[in-house]
């Protein structure tokens, strides 16, 4: 039987006897902003958003639920340790994802009294919702600022008013009315479906007959969307039976999230572990993760203890509305069972706060303990968990359905007893590239089956918890001597969730592509100002992936289908890489970001093989540089959300730190006359942006614009490069400066407003002349990563006042943080 490592975490759940006696939980001091269960791409990423694993449903990096429920039985108590039931709801009037239905509707202003029941409306038009101005999604087409909707339906005599939530997704402002009464406002919108708890206000308003639900919804910015009905919330007996465990410690690292519960007699330890190994492409391309579990009696006697893991099939849907299939799968030595939706829609959709629904979803244990069923729902696999009811069909179709695993560890005594389980996704085909579907880099020849990798992992897994023991502790250890305790916390927190921001596949030029999705900022995907910030922990232990990340974007150019003489933004919307989307070109930051890059990559492997490859379109980007980068004009940088701006003092740092970095290059490839040339001209540059960005006691946020200030953050290459090309008294000026702006929760960007990129923030700390300057940088931000009330995947764009996000989630660009760990490997 395998096992556990010796070196795991070790959690305990309480378990109490009688099925309604209370247990007081332990408080949890807040590790992360959120957990990491399972992290493997922008699609399977599982999170807990709370410091108890059983204090929230788990989800999707979106917010979305993609729930995992773990209860344990111990003799004939049962206790959840992972998770919480997702709220049951019954439809009493449908929203259009589930039954087509019409409305009333008007795009020109009703006048008073629009709302009322008696209100005539024969005059409006008739539509079906939704009302979308994506035509993909809409019904109803809809482009203009305001929509008006009255949607007429009748309850039956008997209807329960109790429980009541309107079930609703709408873009952007919102007023709602019930038979005449306002029962509902917001400014804003909101991404998906959302239950909102209007109880009192839906019991108060609602009649037995006719009822009227009233809309009028105001566009301001982006999309439109309005489609809403209403529901009953259903409480289950079963939930009764079942106390909460009493989570007795948590930690976060690397590759894996350890937790100790306490269950009355025994004892539990739980490991979620994603054996992300930078080094190990193959194993860092397979898409399953592991579940360890470890019991031992605590109180001297034996107990018969079985685990279950209830997992939706959500995981494998958009939308929790779509149709999914379910099937037993067992093969080799292990069970398993997989999930899909119906209709597979492979590669069909694009954009940013997106799930799959396509490829398919598998769990599995060792045929040797465990049981496997499909339920009809979440509630129904756990009632039968409570029943000893095991048996299921070996195929069903249905919405949310429930995938359970029971594992039986046996009479567990003094001895540690250790099982595992297996999660894996099969995406079939990962990205479009130009035009090509491309599988998943783990089966990038199309002649592996999924079963047959979850049978390897399987028997791989005490193999590969060595290797990620090994590794993590080698991610801990670089971190901690680079920068210490708190700096080597944040680099764990940052680890999983950068990877999984990335699709790896191959190109059909046999070229690796580790592709980003820019999480929460656009959906964008392979955007040079996002492979530019994550840049550090790429190089610092594989710079293959590096130029995973750059590689389309030279394709772009090179095979003609982009022109323009510097880098494109983006190659499109993920997972669709079919060419830039991006309105607006950022022609100084990306050109700048490149050749940087090629730069560093040298630098780390010692030659300048890549940049040779390319050099052709390396001096293009160079020539434009040097034409246009040091005084630039009004345009984005990787900043976009803080608006255009002339003269950028930091952007024209990028131009400068590229043209030192071409002439590097040049350099090493024996370009001798043009090396020369840019080490003069970055050298020219460098004096004149002191003298133009001079302020006294710090240097300025745009050329002669005097009294502002930005972070240089882009000079830190000339010490990570050991250009030596600005004067030392330059960064000592301006980091004694920037301590003075620090607020509890880090430095701000700029003097234009409080919010920070924290992954900036840890560029510029590189910029200080030892590590007690250093930390005093990373305080404010280990800070704000455990005190922030923003409970999401670590958001890198945060108000430095008060610690909320502000914008951002789940990004790659946290690999930044790992600037020092790449600093001291190249100059130590």
């Amino acid at each position: 039987m395998m096992t556990v490592l010796a070196q795991h975490f070790r959690m305990t759940v309480i378990l109490a006897c009688g099925f309604l006696q209370s247990v007081t939980c332990v408080a949890q001091k807040q590790e992360a902003p959120s957990y990491p269960l399972i992290t493997h791409t922008p699609y399977f990423s599982i999170w807990s958003s709370t410091d108890r694993l059983n204090g929230s449903v788990t989800k999707h990096w979106t917010g979305a639920e993609h729930s995992l429920i773990g209860i344990i039985k111990v003799d004939d108590a049962y206790y959840r340790f992972l998770g919480k039931e997702t709220d049951q709801f019954t439809t009493v009037l449908p929203t259009a994802d589930e039954t087509p239905y019409q409305v009333a509707y008007t795009l020109s202003n009703p006048g008073s009294g629009w709302q009322e029941a008696t209100f005539n409306d024969a005059g409006w038009k008739t539509g079906g919702a939704p009302f979308s101005d994506d035509r993909q999604k809409a019904k109803t087409f809809w482009d203009t600022n305001d929509l008006w909707v009255r949607r007429t339906f009748t309850l039956n005599d008997g209807t329960n008013f109790d429980n009541l939530f309107l079930r609703i997704n709408h873009d952007d402002n919102i007023d709602i009315f019930l038979n005449g009464k306002p029962i509902y406002h917001k400014q804003g919108w909101v991404n998906n479906y959302v239950f909102l708890d209007l109880g009192e206000q839906l019991k108060a308003n609602l009649k037995a007959g006719k009822n009227v639900l009233a809309f009028h919804v105001c566009n301001t910015a982006g999309g439109r969307f309005l489609d809403a009905g209403i529901v009953r919330k259903v409480e289950t007996e079963d939930s009764k039976m079942i106390l909460e465990a009493e989570q007795q410690d948590v930690a976060v690292k690397a590759m894996e999230t350890n937790y100790r519960f306490k269950c009355g007699k025994v004892d539990l330890s739980l490991t979620f572990t994603s054996p992300l190994l930078l080094k190990d492409l193959a194993l860092l391309s397979t898409p399953v993760s592991y579940i360890s579990y470890q019991v031992r009696s605590n109180d001297g006697n034996k107990h018969q203890v079985s685990v279950l893991l209830s997992a939706s099939t959500d995981i494998a849907a958009n939308l929790p509305t779509q149709e999914m299939t379910a099937k037993a799968a067992a093969t080799g030595g292990i069970k398993l069972l997989q999930a899909g939706t119906v209709e597979q829609p492979v590669l069909k959709k694009r954009g940013d706060d997106l799930r799959i629904d396509w490829g398919y979803f598998y769990v599995g244990a060792s045929k040797d303990n465990s049981r496997q069923y499909i339920a009809a729902d979440e509630p129904s696999g756990i009632r039968q968990f409570l029943q000893n009811r095991y048996e299921g069909p070996v195929e069903k179709k249905g919405k949310r359905l429930s995938l359970n695993t029971v594992v039986s560890f046996g009479q567990v005594g003094d001895a540690p007893a250790d099982k595992f389980m297996l999660l894996g996704y099969d995406e079939v085909y990962a990205i479009q590239y130009f035009g090509k579907n491309l599988r998943p880099w783990w089966n990038k020849n199309g002649n592996r089956s999924f079963n047959t990798l979850m049978n390897t992992a399987a028997a791989n897994y005490s193999a590969e918890m060595k290797k990620v023991k090994n590794f993590q502790d080698t991610i801990y250890t670089d971190a901690l001597n680079a920068g210490g305790a708190a700096y080597a916390q944040l680099c764990e927190l940052a680890y999983r969730q950068s990877i999984a921001a990335h699709g790896l596949v191959e190109s059909p030029q046999k070229e690796l592509l580790f592709l980003s999705k820019e999480n929460f900022s656009n959906g964008c995907i392979a955007t040079v100002d996002l492979t530019y910030p994550s840049a550090p922990l790429f190089l610092a232990y594989n710079p293959e992936l590096e130029k995973g990340m750059m590689n389309g974007i030279f394709y772009y150019s090179e095979s003609g289908k982009w022109t323009k003489p510097f880098a494109a933004h983006d190659l499109g919307t993920y997972p669709l890489a079919n060419g830039q989307v991006y309105g607006e070109d950022m022609p100084v930051e990306e050109a700048g970001n490149m050749v940087i890059l090629a730069a560093a990559i040298a630098k780390v492997e010692g030659n300048a093989g890549y940049a040779k490859k390319h050099w052709r379109t390396l001096t293009t980007w160079a020539q434009y540089l040097d034409k246009e980068g040091f005084d630039p004009a009004n345009q984005l940088c990787t900043d976009d959300f803080a608006g255009h701006l002339a003269r950028n003092v930091n952007l024209s740092a990028k131009a400068i730190m590229a043209l030192r970095s071409y002439a590097y290059l040049a350099d090493m490839l024996g370009h001798k006359t043009d090396a020369q040339y840019y080490q003069d001209r970055s050298r020219a540059m460098m004096q004149n942006w002191i003298k133009l960005a001079d302020d006294g006691d710090h240097f300025t946020l745009a050329f002669e614009k005097k009294d502002t200030w930005s972070q240089k953050y882009n000079l830190v290459w000339d010490k990570v490069l050991d250009f030596h090309l600005f004067p030392q008294s330059v960064f000592e000026k301006e980091i004694s400066y920037y301590l003075t702006k620090q607020q509890p929760y880090g430095l701000p960007l700029d003097s234009r407003k409080t919010y920070t990129k924290s992954d900036w923030i840890m560029w510029t700390a590189v910029m200080t002349k030892d590590n007690t300057e250093f930390e005093r940088f990373i305080l404010p931000l280990q800070k704000y990563a455990l005190e922030t009330r923003s409970r999401v995947p670590l958001s890198d764009w945060h108000e430095t006042v008060n610690g909320e996000q502000t914008g951002f989630q789940a990004r790659s660009v946290v690999a930044g943080y790992f600037m020092k760990v790449l600093n001291d490997k190249l100059n130590k």
